[in-house]
Formats: structure tokens, C-alpha cells, sequence
């Protein structure tokens, strides 16, 4: 016995570093931020939904830290706001409910404007805390720093959550930074089905947009399974669902259009959770 659990082991292990080795140079640039609903289609008069949120390196799987909640908020089909319900921050995710009381689409977001930076304090560099925003600059950067380089943030999460029938109310765009605007629906999506997103930047088409999906489950496979898009003149670009599951879908760009005084750039991600379902 003793000895099939050894060679089980070994083998697991193999295989584990034969993945690893695969998937190191595109998986491990960076870690992914994702928030991941319990489901996105529902039906029914008393309608919860639960979302994990996380920032990981493994698609879906809990292993870095939480992604924080002071930013989060869900917004209902007639554009008011939902309370988030029942709040927890552990070691490696957040979760929270949202309690869907009307029928149609609702927005689950989480994002903002923020500052990233450096300044150099009597000859030592020094950076900028992360999570900065534009209002608490002045205090963040000590009298007598020189050397001072800012760069504006904007960054967006959403995922969307439809009980009974969509409707598009939270999907228009709100023409600051960079935002999905559906041709497809979110929640009718279906394998062997393509689907169409439209991309923008202060509400206007961006071409050229570099486009990444990724199914979750990466852990457990060696193939990444990523697929690497570009938007056409319109903004637009087509997704080939090739099975069902969650996907991670990221984009960002960067432009010179700053509103914070002494930035010289502004950077600006986009990432949403997608379900496709069997068709």
C-alpha cells in the first residue's frame, strides 16, 4: 500500500511540474483578479446569488489573497443600487449575496480611479502606496520630493447575473475609461455559439484591443486554453465558446487622456467572468 501511495505520488507530481513548465511563461505573468457568481441565469420570486472573489493565479481556484469589497456594488435592472449582503474577507477570497428581488439583468461591479506612482525622498526611491486615490495624493507625497513620476489607474470588474428574462438597462456604458458594451447578451451565452462584445474608451470604439479569454479550471489541465483576440475598427470583437464553463475574459490599453494633474499616463483593465452554458 505504502508503496502505491509513493509511486501515486510521483507520478502526480510528474505531472504537476510537466503542467507547470507548460503553462509558466503565458499563466504566471501576473496574477488575475475575478470575481465568480454562483450562477448567472436564475429564475424564481425570492432569486440570491453568492460571489467569491479572489486574485489568484489558477482560474478559479483560491490560492493568493481576497479581492477587498470596500469597492463592490451591485446595481438592479432600473439602475438602482442593491445592497451587498453578508460581507466576509478571509485569507484567500472574499464572498458575498446579493439579494435579486426584480426580474431582469443586474451589474455586479467593483472598480474605480486610483494613483500609482514614485517619488525620490532625499536621494531614496520611494513608491506610492497601492490603492491610492486622486483625493489623498497631496497627503502621500512628503514636502521636498523629487523625482516625482504619477500614472492615473482605472480599473473595472463586473459580472452580470439575470433572473428570468435580460434586459439591457445596466449594460449601457457609462463613457469613462474602458468598458464592454454586449451585442451579445452576457447571459445568453452558448457553446458552439459566437458571441460579440464591443469595446470602448470614454464611450468611444477602440481598435486594436488586445482581447484575452481564459476557461477557468486551469489547475487542472496542462493547456491553458487561451485565446488572444483583437477588436476591429468598431470595437468590436467575436468569441467562439468551444464548451461550456466559466471564462475569464481581461483587456487593457493605455492612453495619454489624463485627468490627474502631473500624470503622464493612464492605464486601464477591464475583466469580467463569463458563463457559457451547454447548448
Amino acid at each position: 500500500m505504502e508503496r502505491k501511495m509513493k509511486t501515486g505520488m510521483m507520478r502526480t507530481l510528474a505531472l504537476i511540474a510537466a503542467g507547470t513548465a507548460f503553462v509558466t511563461p503565458v499563466a504566471l505573468q501576473a496574477h488575475r483578479q475575478w470575481m465568480l457568481p454562483s450562477a448567472t441565469v436564475l429564475s424564481g420570486n425570492d432569486v440570491w446569488v453568492t460571489v467569491d472573489a479572489a486574485v489568484s493565479n489558477d482560474l478559479f481556484y483560491f490560492e493568493h489573497q481576497p479581492m477587498r469589497l470596500n469597492a463592490v456594488k451591485a446595481v438592479a435592472p432600473d439602475g438602482t443600487e442593491v445592497p451587498i449582503e453578508n460581507g466576509s474577507t478571509g485569507r484567500y477570497r472574499s464572498t458575498f449575496d446579493v439579494h435579486l428581488t426584480k426580474p431582469g439583468t443586474y451589474k455586479i461591479v467593483s472598480g474605480g480611479e486610483g494613483v500609482f506612482g514614485s517619488y525620490k525622498i532625499n536621494g531614496e526611491q520611494k513608491r506610492l502606496p497601492r490603492g491610492l486615490g486622486a483625493d489623498k495624493l497631496a497627503g502621500a507625497i512628503p514636502a521636498g520630493a523629487t523625482d516625482v513620476k504619477l500614472m492615473q489607474t482605472a480599473n473595472r470588474n463586473e459580472i452580470f447575473v439575470t433572473v428570468g428574462a435580460p434586459t439591457d438597462t445596466v449594460l449601457k456604458p457609462t463613457g469613462r475609461g474602458l468598458e464592454l458594451v454586449p451585442v451579445t447578451h452576457p447571459n445568453d451565452l452558448v457553446a458552439g455559439e459566437a458571441a460579440t462584445f464591443q469595446f470602448l474608451v470614454d464611450g468611444k470604439p477602440v481598435a486594436g484591443l488586445t482581447v484575452t479569454v481564459i476557461p477557468g479550471g486551469i489547475r487542472y489541465r496542462s493547456d491553458l486554453g487561451q485565446m488572444d483576440l483583437k477588436t476591429d475598427a468598431q470595437g468590436k470583437v467575436q468569441v467562439n465558446w468551444a464548451q461550456p464553463g466559466m471564462y475569464w475574459l481581461n483587456a487593457s490599453t493605455s492612453d495619454k487622456a489624463t485627468t490627474l494633474p502631473g500624470a503622464t499616463e493612464r492605464r486601464m483593465t477591464y475583466v469580467t467572468t463569463l458563463e457559457v452554458l451547454a447548448p
